[in-house]
Formats: structure tokens, C-alpha cells, sequence
């Protein structure tokens, strides 16, 4: 394992719109998957593969991420933060980041994605290729879903393929190659976000890498990548994910203090910490989330269930006695 891997900018400042009720009180990265918060889990891969040193970026319920984390040592790493007051995207994020990021170049990792990449084979390719920007990528699990990037055999990008663009060339052509798939893992030079003004929102995929593409053809390129990825972008996602890591179907208890009365029935069910769930309750594809009391005899199914009062803090719920309920994706 290299001993010269670069720092870490771990991306978890996103709101987790996508993702509420779960992150009506805390941040998307300090959610449990499998009982480790999702933060714990990224940095535990980062250690493991050679990275000593991690800034983390911070906006939304900035306590829950730091009170995982704390200075790093838990995780045998250093560990410092940049906040930000108001979102700044994917560019402006890093970009307001790099004084604390004394290195040429940097890893960048997305807080809501789980994946092993070789960070030393990526690095060394990016080292070899002169590129400026190196995307770790994999075949495309769901194209229609997540879009992606067409590139030359060398892996030189050539072309942002939105989802709804793939499905208009599928529709032309059902034999057409797919794009590239994103795993929330490059490696960028210090000059390609330093020239942005600081504290200004800015988008790296959307933005600076779309109009790179023209304007300095061959400096972003693919590392493709024999690796394992989990998104937990949704509610869905995260449900999914949880389960597969606990080792497959079945009730999940995230934490102790989770209290499930012997005749309640759970099925393909996850109950955060500080929960109960009452007598004769039957659950099915149901998230129970923090501090919520599920009473006696009631059933649901596809659902995520939480106190009515947290309505307001998560659109899209409806209130059902003590609960509030928002509906989860199946698959």
C-alpha cells in the first residue's frame, strides 16, 4: 500500500432532500447503515487504502457529522472541516475547501456513495495520463437512472450523457453502448477549481467539467474500475443498502436502545435508534425512524414512519394518529 496517497475531501454538505424524513434532523452522512454511520463507513475505506488525511465540508446539521467524526483520530486519520454557510456546490464546495487542502492533487469523495476503488491504481493512472481530472466509473447499473459519460479507449471524456438523453439514443439505437457510470471517486489538480471565486456556488459535473469539454479537450479523463458501489442518494436507496450490509433481509435493529415488543411482526423492516414498536404491530418495507413509537396493533407497509410533529420539517407525509408517514420505493 503507497504511504503518498493524497488528502481526502469527503463531500457531506448536501441537504438530503431526497432522503427526508431520515435527514429532517440530522445530515445524510451520519445516518446508520447497518449500525455505522454512513461518514464512519467512507472513512473506514479511506484509511484502509493508504489516506491519513481528510478535510470534510459541512452545511446541513453540521453537529451530527462532527460528533461521529470528531478530529479523525477514532479513525487513526486527521480530520478538519469547512464549513459553509450557504451550499455551494461540487466546484464552489471544493473550491472553498482547498486552503485547508495543502496538496497537488486531491482525492475528492461523495458523502452518499459506498464503494472500494483502488485509490492507488486511480491515482497512478491519473499520474500517467496527465489529466487534470480522473473519475473513477463503472459499467452503468441503470443508465435511464443515472446518465453518465462516453469516452474514447484511452478514456478521454468526450460527452455528458444525461438519463434522458440515453433513453432518446436507446430508442434509436437498442444496441447502443452505454455510458460510463460515476462512482463519487476522483482525483483533481489544485488549479482546476483554484481560479473560482470563493463562497460562490458552482457545479463541477454540470459546470465546469461540461464546458471543459470543449474548451480543454483530453484533461478529464475515466479510470475504470473493478469495484462495488452503493448510492444512498434515496430513501429507497438507503433501505436497500442498510439490509445488504446487515447480510440480507429481515428485521434490522440499528441500534440497542431500538425497543420491538416480542409479538411485533417486522419484515424487510430497519428501526433507528431510540424507537419502539408495540405489541402485535405488523411492518412490512418500513423504515422506523429515531425516537418514534409505533403503537400496539398497527400494521403498515412501504413506509417510513416517524412523530406526527415532524410533518413540517419533511413535506410529502401525511399524519395518521401519533405518526407521520411518507411512502418508500420498493426494489
Amino acid at each position: 500500500m503507497s504511504a503518498s496517497l493524497p488528502p481526502a475531501l469527503v463531500l457531506t454538505a448536501g441537504l438530503g432532500t431526497r432522503l427526508r424524513p431520515l435527514t429532517a434532523f440530522r445530515a445524510k452522512p451520519a445516518l446508520p447503515v447497518a449500525r455505522r454511520p454512513l461518514v464512519a463507513r467512507i472513512l473506514d475505506g479511506l484509511r484502509a487504502r493508504g489516506v491519513t488525511d481528510a478535510v470534510l465540508n459541512l452545511h446541513a446539521h453540521p453537529a451530527s457529522v462532527a460528533a461521529v467524526v470528531g478530529d479523525g483520530s477514532p479513525f487513526g486519520m486527521r480530520v478538519r472541516y469547512s464549513l459553509e454557510p450557504q451550499i455551494l456546490g461540487s466546484a464552489g464546495g471544493p473550491r472553498h475547501a482547498w486552503p485547508l487542502l495543502e496538496a497537488d492533487p486531491v482525492l475528492i469523495v461523495n458523502g452518499d456513495t459506498l464503494t472500494d476503488v483502488d485509490l492507488e491504481a486511480l491515482c497512478a493512472a491519473h499520474a500517467r495520463s496527465g489529466a487534470r481530472v480522473t473519475m473513477a466509473v463503472i459499467a452503468n447499473p441503470a443508465p435511464a437512472h443515472y446518465g453518465g459519460f462516453d469516452a474514447d479507449a484511452d478514456g478521454v471524456v468526450r460527452a455528458l450523457v444525461t438519463a434522458g438523453a440515453w433513453r432518446t439514443r436507446v430508442a434509436v439505437d437498442p444496441a447502443a453502448t452505454p455510458p460510463w457510470h460515476f462512482i463519487g471517486v476522483q482525483v483533481v489538480d489544485r488549479d482546476v477549481f483554484a481560479d473560482l471565486p470563493d463562497n460562490e456556488p458552482a457545479e463541477s459535473v454540470r459546470g465546469i467539467y461540461r464546458e471543459w469539454l470543449v474548451s480543454r479537450p483530453g484533461e478529464i479523463r475515466l479510470f475504470v474500475a473493478d469495484t462495488t458501489f452503493d448510492d444512498i442518494g434515496t430513501a429507497a436507496d438507503f433501505h436497500r443498502t442498510s439490509l445488504a450490509y446487515a447480510g440480507g433481509d429481515g428485521a434490522q435493529l440499528i441500534e440497542a436502545t431500538a425497543v420491538i415488543a416480542p409479538s411485533a411482526r417486522l419484515a424487510d423492516t430497519i428501526v433507528l435508534e431510540g424507537a419502539e414498536v408495540g405489541a402485535r404491530a405488523d411492518l412490512g418495507h418500513c423504515i422506523v425512524c429515531e425516537t418514534t413509537r409505533v403503537p400496539s396493533d398497527y400494521h403498515d407497509s412501504g413506509a417510513i414512519l416517524a412523530p406526527a410533529d415532524w410533518i413540517d420539517a419533511a413535506p410529502g407525509g401525511v399524519v395518521a394518529g401519533t405518526l407521520a408517514r411518507w411512502p418508500i420505493a420498493r426494489g
